[in-house]
């Protein structure tokens, strides 16, 4: 697929509520802007070109996003996109199926939960929110977070914006309860 940009977002979260961390919560999105080849085009049934094609944008972005989370790791995910107004809402959700999910998994050597997404269709200047859970189990509440990511000048009419998301801690001051991720046990990325 034809990309116009990708671009980054960082942010180190040192303090909340008056309380310093002893490691900040980065979260790190990147974003790809590529070309829809089905905007303003009439229904189709097949839109497995465009799962096809999640693959590589996939590799491209989680390892620009792998490589700003440095030096932690990412422990949790969510992924998301924006369709242009000229395209339908099943084109973005079509790039963001399981074949990239195994891309943002394998990025930061594994993950066995659902990857938690988001998707719609809008004009350029949106803020999307990205929801955040832990890669290894969905029930580990401290990791429940999100990413705002602004789309200054994307997606345009005929564009998809492909989002990608890591965190390497759960909130800060953390406390509703819940399994605490060094109690993972199991391997269904549920407890």
């Amino acid at each position: 697929m034809q990309i116009r940009k990708i671009f980054t977002q960082v942010e180190d979260i040192h303090s909340e509520a008056g309380r310093d961390a002893s490691t900040p919560l980065r979260k790190v999105a990147v974003v790809a802007v590529v070309k829809n080849p089905f905007a303003g085009q009439p229904y189709r049934e097949d839109l497995s070109d465009l799962t096809e094609a999640s693959a590589a944008i996939g590799r491209e972005i989680t390892a620009r996003a792998v490589a700003a989370m440095a030096p932690y790791e990412a422990v949790s995910y969510g992924k998301g996109g924006v369709v242009g107004l000229n395209g339908e809402q099943e084109h973005v959700v079509a790039m963001l199926t399981t074949v990239y999910g195994n891309v943002m998994r394998e990025a930061v050597g594994g993950g066995v939960a659902w990857i938690s997404s988001y998707t719609k269709r809008a004009a350029p200047g949106e803020v999307v929110q990205i929801p955040l859970a832990h890669k290894d189990a969905l029930y580990v509440r401290s990791h429940y977070d999100g990413m705002e990511v602004f789309l200054s000048d994307a997606p345009l009419p005929d564009e998809i914006a492909i989002i990608c998301v890591y965190a390497n801690r759960g909130r800060l001051n953390a406390r509703v309860g819940g399994i605490a991720a060094d109690e993972i046990e199991g391997v269904d990325g549920l407890r």
